[in-house]
């Protein structure tokens, strides 16, 4: 699935696949982390290794809202993975993989303080 460029923003989505996604010209084929000034590696590659650590290190960025994507099918973790986002008044939306890169790059156009956590395992 390609995705078209209607932002300035430096990490924008471009295209997605089962197993990869390209940002801008690189194409990525690990679990990843991405906000709209940030590629980092992700440590969980499937959702049987995603722990509640993994959702609270989302914090340090202070997001307005979190996409998680689970893979080519949607998942959901176990809820109190998310609660102490949740109280922080730090959206949380569970997603499959293309729906999240295409959340993503709408609240990038939108100027949105958003962060992308993609199992791409």
């Amino acid at each position: 699935m390609r995705f078209s460029q209607d932002t300035a923003a430096p990490h924008t989505i471009h295209a997605y696949r089962d197993g990869e996604i390209v940002i801008n010209d690189k194409t990525i084929r690990h679990s990843v982390i991405l906000t709209p000034d940030t590629i980092q590696s992700w440590a969980p590659r499937s959702m049987e290794e995603l722990e509640p650590s993994h959702f609270a290190a989302f914090e340090a960025w202070h997001p307005e809202v979190v996409l998680v994507g689970t893979g080519s099918r949607l998942q959901f973790p176990p809820a109190h993975y998310s609660v102490d986002l949740l109280a922080l008044g730090i959206g949380v939306e569970i997603m499959a993989n293309d729906a999240a890169c295409r959340t993503f790059n709408i609240l990038l156009a939108e100027d949105r303080q958003v962060l992308l956590a993609l199992l791409l395992g």
